[in-house]
């Protein structure tokens, strides 16, 4: 943990006179793959609350998760309190929500409430589509961002360098490389086409904290722009799976999810379309996540956190791009790749 940021709170919380602060060891929170640093500090009378120790001072009327918090409040999605904010030290403090996070939370708890944890999820997902209306009207910074033809293939070029380059320590041939930047180019030119929403960027289940009313609360939401309407739900269904899941079980959530936005008043999409954009959307969105997988594992030492949702990712991805009968060079690459570790088991 960066020493800087831990003294650099403790004179903080000593300014801001919090009993206990000169004695305070914060207690430092899993940062994920993130470049802020988080700790669990005393807060008020018999509380705590979650510090962001960012790396430099920040504008608090253009620092983008405070600005989404806004958005995302006012559209009454369930996201944590700001408690306090000091852009030139970099430091944020917000409500503390716990421990449970909806994937532990999912190993530990019986079917029935695992389901209505997961419908409550996906009807954020639509709250959050029905508030991108309100992000152009208040000039969100969310509604200046957008999954365009340029992120989307950054995105994918990302998974590349670091799956096989960094992960694999592989160089494709050139020819087998030129074909396949074909295929993921066409990839993001698809789905940047797409009708735009506004998405949370990040929505899994990692980053859904269940309060003690059992409530989903939102978090690491600051990278919210707009993009297609499956991007939440394919992140929130498919991202850190440990095995593929059954497609009757995607397809109830798809039918539910559809039947969410129209209870909301969204525009009504064609099932057979939205299923096809979800295949689409899960083979940019998983190789995107394959490639964050392959990054901290072999750059980062964090192989324990991350290292085994890499195959399944790429088995959904082979799967995804055969029901859509597309990228075969795609599929021949990472079904070689599969079988190799599979075989070296």
């Amino acid at each position: 943990m960066d020493l800087s940021a831990v003294e650099k709170l403790k004179r903080f919380l000593q300014a801001h006179a919090v009993e206990g602060s000169p004695e305070v060891d914060p207690a430092a929170m899993t940062p994920d793959a993130s470049t802020r640093c988080y700790f669990r500090v005393p807060w008020r009378t018999n509380m705590t609350a979650v510090a962001a120790v960012y790396p430099e001072p920040f504008d608090p009327e253009v620092q983008p998760f405070l600005d989404v918090t806004n958005l995302f409040t006012a559209a009454q999605i369930p996201v944590p309190e700001i408690y306090l904010v000091d852009g030139a030290s970099g430091i944020i403090i917000q409500e503390d929500l716990g421990d449970d996070q909806l994937v532990k939370l999912n190993e530990r708890v019986h079917a029935v409430q695992r389901v209505a944890l997961m419908a409550q999820a996906i009807g954020i997902i639509a709250d959050i589509q029905a508030a991108t209306r309100l992000a152009y009207a208040r000039d969100s910074i969310a509604c200046r961002l957008a999954f365009d033809e340029a992120k989307l293939m950054w995105e994918l070029e990302f998974f590349v360098e670091h799956y096989f380059t960094s992960l694999r320590r592989e160089k494709l041939r050139r020819a087998e490389s030129a074909e396949l930047m074909v295929e993921l180019n066409d990839v993001a030119a698809t789905l940047a086409a797409r009708p735009r929403v506004l998405c949370h960027r990040d929505y899994h289940t990692a980053n859904l904290m269940v309060d003690h009313s059992e409530r989903i609360r939102v978090v690491d939401y600051q990278d919210a722009r707009m993009g297609a309407s499956t991007y939440d739900l394919v992140s929130l269904l498919l991202d850190r799976l440990t095995e593929p899941p059954a497609g009757d079980d995607i397809k109830q959530q798809q039918s539910f999810f559809l039947d969410e936005r129209t209870r909301r008043g969204l525009a009504k999409l064609d099932p057979d379309e939205f299923a096809a954009e979800f295949r689409l959307m899960t083979v940019q969105r998983c190789l995107k996540a394959v490639g964050t997988f392959a990054n901290q594992t072999a750059n980062f030492n964090r192989a324990a956190a991350y290292a085994r949702f890499i195959r399944p990712m790429l088995i959904i991805v082979i799967e995804a791009a055969g029901q859509l009968g597309r990228f075969p060079i795609l599929r021949k690459i990472l079904e070689a790749r599969v079988n190799e570790e599979i075989a070296a088991r």
